[in-house]
């Protein structure tokens, strides 16, 4: 929120006609058609899907940028503030049910998919079915029409371990930022903003470096039956949830450089913290149930 009081804003602010929503629609419509063209092999499907992704950035600059001013104007007033801290909650809300659903496809999978296609009916189908998740006997690609090649699992030492470790400490140091401009101390708060910033990048790079290993060493790819597909798929929109929250929080860092934000009124930064704790808890989710189970 801007570093104005309430006082004299207005009782709850509606801006003007925007462009934006329909700008940012027209921009989102290249990126679907490119990414369905693409998946199915045609060529300008990634061009497509590129230019829609640049012109919903730029869209989404803009937008942002117009928030920002009228916060910094004073314009929001606590009605504001509330309508905010009610909208990222449900937000992150919205974002508990996206990955709950990937952690039960994957309890789904290994608890009852699997142990029912290996019962004695299908045996009688599949003789050569091996009913059992890979991590627990690793190299059980469970194909016995050899359409899954043989790959071996992610343990959790030491990459997943490692990048545990950096998020962990990420959160901490996003605290300790948190406190800092509680009490005032921006100088403080900016340099362990930018701190937290370095730990979620050396946690991509991390991760980056185990889909290569996973990928050429392991042989483990999306296309790995059940696991490899929920094993990326959890890993991979993980990394992207880490990536925009990594976004958040620099922008919420050059904005404390600008001197926006107080310590009595700041929410944008609230919001990004609030995010950035949900995604190490994902993770702690994550890492349990994906590379130790």
């Amino acid at each position: 929120m801007a570093s104005t009081t309430h006082g004299s804003a207005p009782y709850y602010y509606v801006p003007g006609m925007s462009r934006h929503p329909a700008l940012a629609a027209f921009g989102l419509f290249f990126v679907i058609l490119g990414a369905g063209q693409w998946i199915n092999g045609v060529e300008w499907g990634k061009w497509s899907l590129a230019l829609g992704l640049a012109w919903w950035l730029v869209v989404l600059y803009q937008w942002f940028r117009d928030a920002v001013r009228e916060s910094e104007a004073g314009l929001y007033s606590r009605k504001i503030d509330v309508s905010y801290r009610w909208s990222m909650s449900w937000f992150i809300f919205s974002e508990v049910m996206f990955f709950g659903a990937f952690f039960t496809a994957l309890w789904w999978a290994r608890a009852h998919s699997v142990p029912t296609l290996g019962n004695l009916e299908n045996a009688l189908i599949w003789p050569d079915f091996q009913a059992v998740w890979p991590s627990v006997q690793p190299g059980a690609t469970a194909s016995p029409a050899g359409i899954v090649e043989p790959f071996q699992t992610v343990g959790p030492f030491w990459l997943p371990t490692i990048n545990t470790a950096l998020l962990l400490t990420s959160g901490v140091t996003l605290t300790i930022a948190h406190h800092a401009l509680q009490e005032d101390r921006r100088s403080k708060a900016v340099a362990f903003m930018w701190l937290t910033v370095l730990l979620g990048a050396t946690f991509l790079v991390v991760q980056g470096y185990e889909y290569f290993h996973a990928y050429t060493e392991l042989n483990l790819k999306l296309s790995s039956g059940i696991f490899g597909s929920t094993f990326y798929m959890l890993t991979g929109f993980h990394g992207l949830h880490v990536f925009i929250g990594m976004l958040m929080l620099i922008v919420i860092t050059l904005r404390l450089q600008k001197g926006h934000f107080t310590k009595d009124r700041h929410f944008g930064f609230e919001g990004a913290a609030w995010y950035w704790h949900f995604v190490d808890v994902v993770w702690l989710f994550l890492y349990v149930l994906v590379y130790w189970m």
